[in-house]
């Protein structure tokens, strides 16, 4: 890692001094470490290796996909292939356009900007972005009323990297100034087994391969989840079974947790149920759904959707949401019944528009 991988901004609602620190001891250090996103890290290697052939910093990069996939841990393993050190932000943090001109005039030669969530930029603080990326350079005014002047100040070369859990939310002449954009997908089996082996090897576990396989199974394609398991699994079986994960271990450890055979957890169960039995399987507007679970409408969208949307059991349509047939499967509802049939029938219809 660089002499210097500096955090900003407020931790999130959902995350504790202690899942950060866990999360930053879990991360993989070089790309030959990091499993998984194959396709993102042969093109990360030509553009890395091109940049140190060069001399000059990498171009700016933009990450987009759901949260948990790696985009922050991805930034971290460039600087330090790179070999220099990385600013770590988020767009809700950079209040004002002051903020990131004061940012951006502190990095060193080659020192890379990573921004997560940059699609909640102000367009303030995001136009101070457009020549900083382009020209490196920033232009603030001096003064008020007549006599104030604009003045440009010079950077030294940086590379932005940006991270976005909702990539049409990124204006197009943000877009445009990426070198490269790359979409960041779910993780399959395999790999998800060998984060789990490595993170149970850094934490410092006892694990079966069949505990491996149990965890990575549920995992929910997302590495963030894998580790997440892993941590809890490790507690279970330190306290009722003498410390040695197995499948079994592993089975009961997560059923106490309410995780089931897919890795669907209480509020996915919930927002399935609901979806079947109030609404009839759909179609229902995000908002009214939302409302009807008791939760932010954003969390669904960008947490709970991405993997129920991956295996089939919500769909999207032009008229809102719809249960899909697995779903009904997995809750052990017949889609037989008169409102599932009219909510399938309505799901054809719209598909077929």
């Amino acid at each position: 890692m660089p002499d210097s991988a500096e955090r900003t901004g407020p931790l999130t609602p959902v995350e504790t001094l202690e899942d950060v620190e866990h999360e930053t001891s879990l991360r993989p250090r070089r790309l030959e470490q990091y499993f998984g996103q194959e396709r993102i890290k042969e093109s990360l290697r030509i553009a890395i290796e091109a940049a140190r052939q060069r001399g000059e910093p990498l171009d700016h990069l933009l990450f987009h996909g759901p949260p948990g996939l790696g985009k922050t841990t991805l930034s971290m393993i460039v600087a330090a292939e790179m070999g220099v050190s990385i600013r770590i932000t988020s767009g809700p943090a950079i209040e004002r356009a002051g903020d990131l001109a004061s940012l951006l005039t502190s990095l060193q030669p080659g020192d890379i900007l990573f921004i997560d969530e940059i699609h909640r930029l102000s367009l303030p603080v995001e136009e101070v972005l457009y020549p900083a990326m382009e020209d490196f350079a920033v232009d603030i005014m001096l003064g008020k009323g007549p006599k104030a002047r604009d003045v440009r100040l010079k950077l030294n070369r940086f590379t932005l990297i940006g991270a976005t859990t909702r990539f049409s939310l990124v204006s197009q002449p943000l877009r445009d100034r990426f070198g490269a954009a790359y979409r960041m997908d779910f993780y399959d089996e395999d790999a998800l087994r060998a984060i789990v082996a490595r993170s149970s090897g850094v934490l410092g576990c006892r694990i079966e391969p069949d505990g491996i396989a149990e965890i990575a199974r549920r995992s929910r394609g997302t590495a963030r989840v894998a580790n997440r398991l892993l941590r809890r699994v490790r507690d279970y079986a330190e306290v009722r079974a003498d410390g040695v994960i197995t499948s079994s271990v592993a089975d009961e450890a997560l059923a106490q947790l309410s995780i089931d055979d897919l890795g669907l957890d209480q509020m996915d169960r919930d927002l399935l149920s609901v979806l079947a039995e109030r609404f009839g399987g759909g179609p229902v507007g995000l908002e009214t759904l939302a409302a009807a679970i008791s939760e932010e409408a954003d969390t669904i969208m960008d947490v709970y959707e991405p993997y129920l949307l991956k295996i089939g059991f919500l769909q999207r349509t032009p008229r809102g949401r719809v249960l899909g047939r697995p779903g009904y499967e997995h809750l052990g509802i017949d889609p037989s019944t008169r409102s599932a049939q009219a909510s399938l029938f309505t799901a054809q219809a719209l598909e077929g528009e």
